[in-house]
């Protein structure tokens, strides 16, 4: 049986190894690690999923911001990584990590949400679009289409350029 523990519990080791798992020991230099680089994930919006005793899955959200051309910021959570052990993918332990976080945002987000993603899939699943991040920009590379985004918990997206960063 799956749990669904508060990351916060979890070794940090355990979930660094689990990343480089899922997404390999490069990771580092992927936009999304330089936007929340020196942050601290945020405890109440990330999630282990165990099994058995071993970690098999996590999600991890982080505190950043829109910063407008005109010094303005609006906060936003950035979702991810989403990363569930290889041999245990397609078992839909993603998309229960998922849920368990929109559901614990719905009360405890600070902000709207976003993130670095497939459009199809979280789209499709959990009402992320591409609709209001068009003027939105990253410090690094990416793909227009997979910048994401969701309202939550009363908080709306900002529309306007501006660049996404830390708190």
């Amino acid at each position: 049986m799956v749990e669904l523990l508060p990351l916060s519990g979890v070794e940090p080791q355990a979930v660094e190894h689990l990343l480089d798992l899922a997404f390999g020991p490069d990771r580092f230099g992927r936009t999304a690690y330089r936007i929340r680089q020196g942050m601290d994930a945020v405890p109440a919006l990330s999630f282990a999923a165990v099994e058995g005793g071993a970690l098999i899955g996590t999600i991890q959200c982080w505190p950043v911001a829109h910063h407008a051309p005109d010094g303005g910021a609006t906060p936003l959570v950035m979702v991810g990584p989403v990363a569930v052990r290889p041999d245990v993918q397609r078992g839909g332990h993603g998309r229960v990590l998922m849920a368990h976080m929109l559901e614990a945002a719905e009360t405890e987000a600070d902000s709207a949400l976003m993130m670095i993603g497939d459009p199809e899939y979280y789209g499709r699943f959990f009402s992320f679009t591409a609709d209001a991040t068009g003027n939105w920009d990253l410090p690094g590379p990416y793909e227009k289409r997979r910048l994401l985004a969701r309202a939550v918990n009363g908080h709306g997206l900002p529309t306007g350029a501006g660049m996404i960063g830390p708190r």
